[in-house]
Order: structure tokens, then C-alpha cells, then sequence
């Protein structure tokens, strides 16, 4: 990170924006500027004031909001606790009065009996019917009062008369219950011998003639019922209410008939183990599932309790309404912040991107403003270099026509004709960078040209990067620029080399493939026909699927500022497109890349033994003395032409530049033009060659060591020979001309 020296350490620690600026201001004021701004950026990032905003207008209004809801729901807890207490007192107060109207009852109907044996109480059973019958009417809670004796057998009874003596109840619980011991107990809910009456019982045991004897039990039934049409009265829809002994057997429940139900131990059971008296817990209901807010009471002096709950589903709803209420308040207040944090942000960001787009462009239109320098400069030196070789190429021909037999100036002219051809081959790769060059579509046969491209790829790699190179059995050739194809391959290779930082494979194979229109390849690749494939394959770090789409686009790179043009994967597309096929990229990142180049098929094939025949098979000269204007302005090239086209048999006629040119033309006897393209003056080769082509009799032939209008020239039609170059090339580009060729050859 980049520090400003500071003006005082403490002036520096206390205030330090002051710190950065004292010491921005050493430098002049626009770069104190972009300083400044540069250390703002790292140490806080772009806008971070704009994205605090943006966290800030959503993280507190929901800080609050969770507060205001947290506070909501316990406030609703704290009510609906406060309702259930309520509740359970009245629940208490009720059951209260109704046992002891039943224990009073029984007391009652003892204290009648007492001193009467059983053969007098069946005696007087018609008169013991009115009398309990007129109590059970009195009491809505009781539906029925029996009197049994010592063995479990009815004496009498408030709802039948006579009772059936037969009925033995000696195995009801309340019976075995006095049996054991005296006491006021309650019995489960209990099913009628006869119907489907549903009660339960509350027994005392008769006082007998003797202390200690038992003489029977007194039982007044009390119907569920009773207490079901009082908590119907207390509902709110969705609370229970329920009458339960000490072991959890339910008496009467509210609004499900549960009653006679013994749950297994749930948390209620759990509740009255812990806390025996009261309590208020949430637990779901193992009679219906449902979850609720409980809370039950002991009812004073029996073994009873009475029991409330709320749904937790009503409380959620309660809270719910509550919580909507309050957000229709106030979200629309946190999205209209939000929203306005939002566009200053994205307005900002904008802002940013085009400031960066702006700043990419003009960095990308200096590099192309560099590059075209460098193109017109290394042109120019290929141009020079190009008339040079032209010279010593010339003169070697010559000299191996008339140097006779001694092996030792053959040698010395074969070394010679050697770096003649080298340097010319320099000159066409600074050509290529400085994309002046004609394109020489010639048929590569892959098996043979990929093997020899290698040892020019490995150089271009490192040590730990290997390379693989694969043909396909039968693999055709294909119509290409040699030197762009080179070129492409090469960049291929760099690019590999960059993206396996710690060594790896490049891969490179060839197939055939045949595109059709009507499929799914052909519509995707926008070529059909026969193409050669050339994948070349890396195992580096690949590229991310988002910026796979744009690697062909110029300028365009994934590499670090300063480590790429984002030209080199562009001349490959281009190199493909142009050649009439087209290249594809795949990539996984972590995995590698695959650039596929589709190459069209050569229509034929061209060995290097058919090659090497043409270039040595000595020139025929003219069956008639032919007359050549040779316009050029370079006198040490123009004399080696001169002499060249004269021992070819040709007349020549020297011009030193265009004007020259056209009085030669206009004195007339002139059979065929040999011109350079680049001239002295306001015309050049070219335009001389329309003018000639205008008069329709005249062959024209242009030579080149550099020009940017080389291409178009060979679009129009017109021959072009390539400088430096030979005896039996000139020959063969004269020969096209005189013999009026229409299509553009280069020579």
C-alpha cells in the first residue's frame, strides 16, 4: 500500500487525512490529487460511504423492527398468560362449589340413613326414591344418586324403582376405593352397565350401626356434561378446557369429548410431578396435536385439577396482525431509503465503471497507437531490408549462373542464397506483426508442417511445459497462410505458456470434421463443408465461463496491465475467419483450455519435392524479345532487376518514378510494366498499375518488399511479386501477365 510521508508523527496519528495530504502535497498539484485519491480508494474502497448507507437503511430499520416485534410477542405471552390465570380461577371456583355440593349431598343422605339396617332401608325405598329424587333435580351437576350395600349391590337408587338387585358394582373402583378406606374419592369416567352413559363418581362410605363396620357406599354420579356446557360458555374459540384427576385421567374436556381418556404420561403429567400445585408450561396436546399455552390449578381438598390452554397457532395470528400492521407502516418508509441508497450507489458505480471504461479505451487506444508506430517502423526498416536482400539475392543468382565449376564458390554462393532466405523470412514475420503483408493461401499438409512448427513452439515454452503434437491418420491438408498459421499457432503457444504458471501439457491434434448446414455445429459455428480441426489444449488455470465469450475480441485480456496486447488471440480468430473457417474456445477453470481452429480443406496438396522442383527448374525465356518497363526508384535494386529481366531475354526500359514512367509509356513499344508499389512523389505503383490497366494492353506486374496496399492491390487482380525475389520467380510473374491471367497470384 502507498503511505504518504507525514508532516509530524503526532499531527499524523491524531488526524490521519491530514497526514496523507500534508505529505501528497511534496509532489506537483496533480498528482496530489490522484494521490490522494489513491489512498482513499485502498484503504476504504470506492463509494464505501454509499454502501454503508445501503446496509445501514435495511440492517437498522430491521434491528428495530426485530426489537418492536420481540417485544410485541411478549407482551401478547404476557397476556395470554394473564387471561389463562383468570381463567383458571373461575374454572377453580367452579369445580370447587360443585364437589362440595356433591360432598355435602352425600353427608346429607348418610346422616338420613343412619341407624337403618339394609332390610329397612329396601323397605323404604319407595320413600328414599322421592326424597334423593328431589335432591339429583336440585343439583344440576348430579344425574344420579345410588345407595349400595356391603357386597357391591344396589338398595336404592334416584333414577330407578325398584333398582335391579342382581346389579353387583363391587369391581367399580369406587367401591374397592371405600372398601380400603373412608374418604370422599372421584372415580375415572365410567361407561353405564347398561346404555352408553358416560359419568364419573363421587362416593362416600355409609356410616355404619358400629364404628369401623362397613356397610356400604353412597354414590352420586356427576356428569361430564355439567362442567362441558359451563367452559363452552367461557370459549373463545380456540381454548380448552378440562377437568383431570391427580394421574391425568380427564373428566370433562372442552370442546373434544375426551373424557375417560387416561393419556399416557405427557407433559402434564410431567408439570403436576414437578410443581403439584400450578403451573404454566407450552406443550402439544397428546389428545388432538395441537400445541398450546397450558396452565392448570389444583382444586382445594380433592385430587383434581382444572386445566386452560390457548393455541399457539391464535397467539402466532395475534402476532402476526400485529407485526403487518406495523410493517405497512413502516416498510414503505425503509424501501424508499433503501431504494434512494440503492441509485446513489449504482449512479456512483456507474459513474466509476464509465471513468473505467473511458480510461481502458484511451490506454487501449495508446497501445494501438504504440502498436501501428511499431507496425510502420518495423515496415519500414522490413522495406529497406527487403530492397537490400533484393540486391544480394539478384547479384547470388547471377554469380551461381556464371561461376563455373570450383566447389568453393558454390559453397560460398549456397551459404549466401541461404541467409538470403532467412533474412527473408524475418522480414515476412516483421511483416506479419506490422499486418503488411499479402496472404499466400497455400495447401499445408498437417502431417508434415505441425511436426516441423515444433522445436518453434518449444522454444517459445518453458522448460516444465511439454507439447504433444497429434495428426490423425488421413488428415487433409488445408488452404492457409503458412506464415499466419505459423503466427497463430505461436500465439496459442505464448498464451498456454502464461496460463501454466507451474508447468503442464500443451496438447495439439488435427481431424477431420465435416460441418452441414442443417446441423446443430453448423448453425452454432457459422461455416459448413470439409475443415481440419486444430485443437490446441493446456492444462493451465483456464478461463472464467463470463469472460469466455469475449477472448477474441480485441484488446481484450485476462492478463495482468502490461502482460498482453489482447491481440494475440484476435489475429488467431481473424487468421481463422479469413481463411474461410472459424475458432472456438472451451475452458474450465482449474482444468485448462481448448482453442479449436477450423481450417477449410485444400482442394489439392503441395509436397516440399513439388515445391523445390518448381523453384529450380530453370527459367524458359520468351519465344519473342519481349519489352519490360521496369519502374523503380531504388538504383541498386532497379540494376539487379535490369540485369535479371535481361538475361531472361526482356528489353528494358528503366523509370525512376511515376512521372518518368508515363512518358515511357506514352512513347509507346512497351510490352508488360514492372513496378514497385512504393514510390516517390504523389502516385505510386498501384495507381500507375489502374492507370495502365485502363488502357487494356498493357500486362502489369507489381513488386513489394512492404506496403499497406499489397492486399488490396492483389483483390484487384494484379500479380504481385514478392521482394526478395528470384530469377525463376520474376520469370514466372512475367509469364502470368504476358499470358493475361485475371486472378491475383503472388509470386
Amino acid at each position: 500500500m502507498k503511505t504518504a510521508p507525514a508532516a509530524s508523527p503526532v499531527g499524523t496519528m491524531r488526524y490521519p487525512l491530514r497526514g496523507w495530504i500534508e505529505g501528497a502535497q511534496q509532489f506537483p498539484l496533480a498528482a496530489n490529487r490522484l494521490n490522494v485519491s489513491a489512498v482513499f480508494r485502498v484503504r476504504t474502497g470506492p463509494f464505501w460511504y454509499l454502501r454503508l448507507i445501503v446496509v445501514v437503511s435495511v440492517l437498522v430499520p430491521a434491528v428495530l423492527f426485530g426489537w418492536a416485534a420481540w417485544e410485541t410477542r411478549a407482551a401478547i405471552d404476557r397476556q395470554v398468560d394473564e387471561r389463562i390465570e383468570g381463567t383458571l380461577d373461575v374454572l377453580q371456583e367452579h369445580a370447587l362449589k360443585a364437589l362440595q355440593t356433591v360432598e355435602r349431598s352425600i353427608s346429607e343422605i348418610d346422616e338420613v340413613l343412619r341407624g337403618q339396617s339394609d332390610d329397612e332401608i329396601r323397605n323404604a325405598e319407595a320413600d328414599l326414591y322421592l326424597r334423593f329424587k328431589r335432591t339429583q333435580q336440585a343439583l344440576p351437576q348430579i344425574e344420579s344418586i345410588w345407595v349400595f350395600d356391603r357386597h357391591g349391590h344396589p338398595m336404592v337408587s334416584s333414577t330407578i324403582l325398584p333398582v335391579p338387585r342382581e346389579l353387583d358394582n363391587s369391581d367399580r373402583s369406587y367401591f374397592r376405593a371405600q372398601l380400603q378406606a373412608p374418604g370422599a374419592y372421584v372415580s375415572e369416567v365410567l361407561r353405564a352397565r347398561v346404555g352408553s352413559m358416560r359419568f364419573f363418581v363421587v362416593s362416600g362410605r355409609r356410616s355404619g350401626n358400629r364404628a369401623g363396620d362397613f356397610d356400604g357406599v353412597i354414590g352420586v354420579t356427576v356428569g361430564p356434561s355439567h362442567f362441558n356446557e359451563f367452559y363452552a360458555k367461557l370459549s373463545r374459540g380456540s381454548d380448552v378446557f378440562s377437568l383431570v384427576r391427580a394421574d391425568g385421567a380427564v373428566l370433562a374436556r372442552w370442546p373434544d369429548s375426551a373424557a375417560g381418556d387416561r393419556p399416557t404420561p405427557g407433559a402434564l403429567t410431567e408439570a403436576l410431578a414437578r410443581n403439584p400445585e400450578s403451573g404454566l408450561f407450552t406443550a402439544s396436546s397428546r389428545l388432538d396435536g395441537v400445541e398450546r399455552r397450558l396452565g392448570y390449578r389444583r382444586v382445594p381438598g380433592y385430587p383434581l385439577y382444572v386445566a386452560t390452554g390457548v393455541a399457539t397457532a391464535a397467539l402466532a395470528a395475534d402476532f402476526r396482525r400485529t407485526t403487518l400492521v406495523r410493517a405497512a407502516v413502516v416498510l414503505p418508509a425503509v424501501l424508499a431509503l433503501f431504494g434512494l441508497a440503492v441509485y446513489a450507489l449504482r449512479r456512483a458505480e456507474q459513474g466509476e465503471r464509465e471513468l473505467k471504461r473511458r480510461e481502458a479505451a484511451e490506454a487501449a487506444l495508446k497501445q494501438a497507437q504504440r502498436l501501428e508506430a511499431i507496425g510502420q517502423l518495423t515496415g519500414g526498416v522490413a522495406h529497406d531490408f527487403n530492397n537490400l536482400l533484393m540486391v544480394v539475392s539478384g547479384n547470388t543468382e547471377r554469380l551461381r549462373r556464371f561461376a563455373g565449376a570450383d566447389p568453393r564458390v558454390a559453397v560460398a554462393i549456397e551459404a549466401i542464397g541461404m541467409a538470403v532466405s532467412r533474412g527473408a523470412g524475418l522480414t515476412r514475420q516483421l511483416l506479419s506483426f506490422s499486418r503488411r503483408q499479402t496472404h499466400e493461401t497455400v495447401a499445408i499438409d498437417l502431417a508434415e508442417g505441425l511436426p516441423a512448427i515444433h522445436g518453434i513452439l518449444q522454444s517459445s515454452l518453458r522448460g516444465d511445459i511439454a507439447i504433444d503434437v497429434r495428426v490423425a491418420p488421413g488428415a487433409w491438408s488445408v488452404a492457409v497462410d503458412r506464415s499466419e498459421f505459423e503466427l497463430a499457432l505461436l500465439n496459442l503457444a505464448v498464451n498456454a505458456r502464461d496460463a501454466m504458471t507451474s508447468g503442464g501439457r500443451l496438447t495439439i491434434t488435427a481431424d477431420n470434421v465435416t460441418v452441414y448446414e442443417r446441423a446443430e455445429a453448423g448453425a452454432t459455428l457459422g461455416i459448413t463443408g470439409d475443415f481440419v480441426a486444430v485443437r490446441v489444449a493446456d492444462t493451465g488455470t483456464g478461463i472464467p465461463a463470463e469472460l469466455v465469450g469475449r477472448v477474441f475480441e480485441p484488446f481484450f485480456t485476462t492478463k495482468e496491465v502490461g502482460k498482453g496486447t489482447g491481440l494475440g488471440l484476435s489475429q488467431v480468430y481473424g487468421f481463422a475467419r479469413q481463411a474461410g473457417g472459424t475458432a472456438t474456445v472451451e475452458s474450465v477453470p482449474g482444468q485448462g483450455t481448448t482453442v479449436t481452429l477450423y481450417l477449410p480443406r485444400a482442394s489439392g496438396s503441395v509436397t516440399a519435392a513439388e515445391t523445390a522442383a518448381a523453384a529450380t527448374q530453370p527459367p524458359t525465356p520468351p519465344s519473342e524479345r519481349a519489352r519490360v518497363l521496369l519502374v523503380e526508384d531504388n538504383p541498386d535494386v532497379a540494376e539487379v532487376a535490369r540485369l535479371l529481366l535481361e538475361e531472361l531475354g526482356y528489353d528494358v526500359v528503366h523509370a525512376a518514378h511515376v512521372a518518368a514512367a508515363r512518358e515511357a509509356l506514352a512513347r509507346g513499344s512497351i510490352d508488360v510494366v514492372l513496378t514497385d508499389i512504393v514510390m516517390p512523389g504523389s502516385a505510386n505503383g498501384l495507381d500507375l498499375a489502374r492507370e495502365v490497366r485502363q488502357r487494356g494492353s498493357l500486362a502489369v506486374v507489381l513488386a513489394t518488399g512492404y506496403s499497406d496496399q499489397a492486399q488490396a492491390a492483389a483483390n484487384e487482380g494484379f500479380t504481385i511479386l514478392r521482394k526478395p525475389y528470384s530469377m525463376s520467380g520474376l520469370h514466372d510473374a512475367l509469364r502470368e501477365a504476358l499470358g493475361g491471367v485475371a486472378t491475383a497470384n503472388v509470386a
